[in-house]
């Protein structure tokens, strides 16, 4: 029997197609489902006469598999994975390969690796973007975890992935234990964000302009041949064009109740962790919740009704004031993405290549665009950047948008008319670039009721003081700070 490259686990779409994926790249793939029905399905369907080699055990996989042996696994994050690392390192030998190719949560990639590697073999596990098409066509691909890993993996890994300027890979080793995973939450979140910010686009067009979707798809359309180019801006052009059969426009038809599967909610708690505003996703993540309340929405309509001032003006003077709002919003939402990751990266000891996750980002992916070019200019020019809107490309073009940004987001305001990301972006901007902000009263807040203390202007940093505000708490303060 011919012995296969690597062998993967489970035959969902998303690991069908990345098999046939790497079986067109010139790879052998040994192939297993815990329904070994499936394994028979795909050999005897689209795999048939192809070079996979279907396995009905563990350990069929195992011998089929050249050394040092690469597994991936392509199953539902959680328990699963830990089920089968189990089963796995039970058959495999010191120096072999498991590789978690799902949407595991980054701490659980950071203990697996560590337990792994206590056994003597290897663990990597990558984030995998770009969807269906995406794993069979060229996903990007984020694998961190053991390094000695990555020279077995990276031939078959960078022959996969989508490519960019001249067959550049959409993948690279990201860094140690969980780096991967969490660059690919990362990633997820921002998709979030830069969804939120179309639909706000959407909104603010449909309710304030009442402009239809045809229409829309035609902005949309002349949005995608500038530096809005993306994916996500082409796919609503495509989306607002599409009609029922009825001949109406189908997205009218869809309710407007959101889904998701929790990677926009971990990035928010991760910069919670982390002490970074993270201010746009997290008005993402919960705009998704609230549009789920759709009983409670439509009561509460009922009850304060839905009376919008008409907004007046030049109404193509507004659609292209919201593309630069959506623009300077979206730089915004890159700029505190990478903000966490800087931040993650000191605290769990990776070493982050920042122009090189944008290059990752910039094909395959959900939130691929040209955009993605001027953030790895900007690190390639600056790799200690602190924040996006630093760089001289950002900031000019942020200052450029302003004076429409805020028009959009005090039209959305007059109007009735809800744009969270929006406005969550503007206000970070304004609190960023705000020399004093209020928490000096906040201090003296906290130390009145709680003598948790204070800095001084007129002192160096890192002297704490307390007061006696009421003139009976004493001089006693509390024994830490935190700001």
């Amino acid at each position: 029997m011919k012995q296969a490259d690597i062998g993967l686990i489970g035959l969902a779409v998303m690991g069908e197609n990345l098999v046939m994926n790497m079986e067109s790249k010139g790879f052998t793939v040994a192939v297993y489902n815990r329904t070994t029905e499936k394994v028979d399905a795909f050999l005897s369907g689209r795999a048939k006469g192809k070079n996979v080699v279907g396995c009905h055990t563990l350990e069929e996989l195992k011998a089929a598999l050249k050394a040092p042996r690469k597994v991936m696994l392509m199953v539902k994050a959680g328990q699963p994975v830990d089920d089968y690392i189990e089963s796995l390192l039970a058959l495999l030998d010191p120096g072999d390969v498991i590789i978690d190719g799902g949407n595991s949560h980054f701490p659980d990639t950071i203990r697996r690796t560590a337990y792994v590697e206590s056994k003597g073999l290897l663990y990597i596990g990558t984030g995998v973007s770009g969807g269906e098409e995406g794993a069979l066509k060229g996903p990007s691909m984020m694998p961190g975890g053991s390094s000695a890993a990555w020279p077995l993996v990276k031939p078959i890994f960078q022959a996969i992935c989508a490519k960019v300027d001249g067959d550049v890979p959409c993948c690279d080793w990201v860094g140690e234990n969980g780096a991967g995973h969490f660059v690919k939450m990362v990633h997820n979140g921002i998709e979030y964000g830069d969804m939120q910010l179309i639909c706000e686009a959407y909104q603010l067009m449909r309710d304030v302009l009442g402009m239809r979707a045809k229409e829309m798809s035609e902005v949309f359309a002349e949005w995608n041949r500038g530096e809005l180019d993306s994916y996500l801006i082409e796919i609503t052009r495509d989306i607002l064009a599409y009609e029922d059969a009825d001949g109406s426009a189908m997205v009218d038809n869809i309710l407007d109740t959101a889904g998701q599967k929790g990677t926009g909610k971990w990035t928010a708690v991760a910069a919670l962790d982390e002490g970074v505003p993270l201010t746009l996703i997290g008005e993402a993540v919960f705009s998704r919740c609230l549009s789920a309340m759709k009983d409670e929405r439509v009561a509460a309509a009922k009850v304060f009704g839905q009376e919008r001032q008409a907004c007046g003006g030049d109404r193509q003077e507004l659609v292209e004031a919201i593309r630069h709002a959506l623009y300077a919003s979206k730089i915004v939402s890159y700029a505190q993405g990478y903000s966490l990751m800087r931040a993650a990266a000191k605290s769990y000891g990776w070493n982050l290549n920042y122009g090189g996750v944008a290059l990752m980002w910039r094909g395959g992916c959900i939130i691929r665009s040209v955009f993605l070019g001027k953030i790895k200019e900007a690190f390639d020019h600056d790799p200690a950047l602190s924040n996006l809107l630093l760089d001289p490309y950002f900031a000019e073009t942020v200052r450029a948008c302003v004076p429409a940004w805020r028009k959009v987001v005090s039209a959305a305001v007059a109007c009735g008319v809800p744009a969270p990301a929006m406005s969550a972006a503007l206000s970070y901007f304004d609190g960023y670039t705000c020399e004093r902000l209020p928490a000096n009263l906040l201090q003296a807040q906290r130390d009145y009721f709680g003598a948790h203390t204070y800095e001084r202007v007129d002192r160096p940093r890192g002297e704490f003081f307390h007061t006696n505000w009421t003139g009976e708490g004493g001089d006693t303060a509390a024994s830490t700070y935190n700001v």
